[in-house]
């Protein structure tokens, strides 16, 4: 998954889930409520669930790590849950008792968009800030579009159906743009049955921060590589704040430019081959 078709995906699975919501919501029905934000409070909800479900499982589907897509999936719906179910009432309140329309409604959903990147940040390997600053834009953006669409549209249903997608799209898009274009630092695989895919790296490259292990089990390893000649944990990644080191952890070995390697502080545009796959290191500075 490369950066373009990362954007594209998480677009994608985002206006999905966004129409899941508003199916959902129309077929549950909620005339029964009289208190317009209880109301908007389980539409929210509902349409926060099913977005930051689809939202969530993008990246471990598409890395065939079900593991990762299971466990974000799950978080990013809680967190898109709890998201909706704080963020359209408080659209509504602004646009009822402050008057503020358009702008308040955006930031309603601005918020919304903001707690589904919490899921990005948690379990994603960009930094916390780069997922919530995107699902903030998202949000607004797609805020915004849904107020339009939802007031050019003579049937409303339909204009909420389109909002709500485009909505979905906003916040996936927003939150894959921010990580691709902000980052530091990624693996971007070569060879393989993973070939084009990237891993960012940011998170882990503080100095004393977390490690991150390459291999091909996901249940020891953080990066999933589905190669049958790669060890379930197959080598280990630590950042200083600035660089990484390569440790190598396997029987078969891990190369580095050719060569094998037991530890090798990686540079720019360094290859890395472990299996039967190789990987392309980059750095931004």
């Amino acid at each position: 998954m490369n950066r373009r078709m990362r954007t594209y995906y998480y677009a994608i699975f985002g206006a999905i889930g966004g129409l899941i919501g508003w199916q959902i919501s129309n077929l549950l029905g909620l005339s029964f409520i009289k208190n317009i934000y209880i109301s908007e409070a389980i539409v929210g909800a509902l349409v926060g669930l099913s977005i930051g479900l689809l939202i969530g499982s993008v990246e471990g589907l598409l890395t065939r790590n079900l593991l990762q897509a299971g466990k974000s999936a799950l978080l990013s719906s809680l967190l898109g849950m709890a998201a909706g179910a704080i963020g359209l009432p408080l659209s509504e309140w602004m646009f009822q008792k402050v008057g503020a329309g358009f702008i308040g409604r955006s930031l309603g959903w601005g918020l919304f968009g903001l707690m589904i990147g919490i899921a990005e940040g948690v379990l994603g390997r960009s930094q916390l800030w780069k997922g919530l600053l995107g699902g903030l834009l998202g949000g607004a953006v797609g805020g915004g579009l849904l107020e339009i669409s939802r007031s050019l549209m003579k049937d409303s249903l339909v204009g909420k159906a389109v909002g709500l997608m485009l909505l979905g799209a906003a916040v996936g898009a927003f939150i894959s743009l921010i990580v691709v274009l902000l980052a530091r630092a990624w693996l971007e695989v070569t060879s393989g049955k993973l070939k084009g895919t990237e891993f960012f790296l940011d998170k882990f490259m503080r100095s004393k921060g977390p490690a991150i292990a390459i291999g091909s089990s996901a249940l020891k390893s953080e990066i999933v590589l589905p190669d049958p000649d790669i060890a379930p944990q197959h080598a280990m990644l630590t950042g200083d704040g600035s660089h990484f080191t390569l440790k190598d952890m396997s029987l078969s070995g891990t190369f580095i430019n050719k060569r094998r390697v037991e530890r090798a502080q990686l540079t720019n545009q360094s290859t890395i081959q472990m299996g039967n796959t190789e990987m392309v290191y980059h750095e931004k500075r």
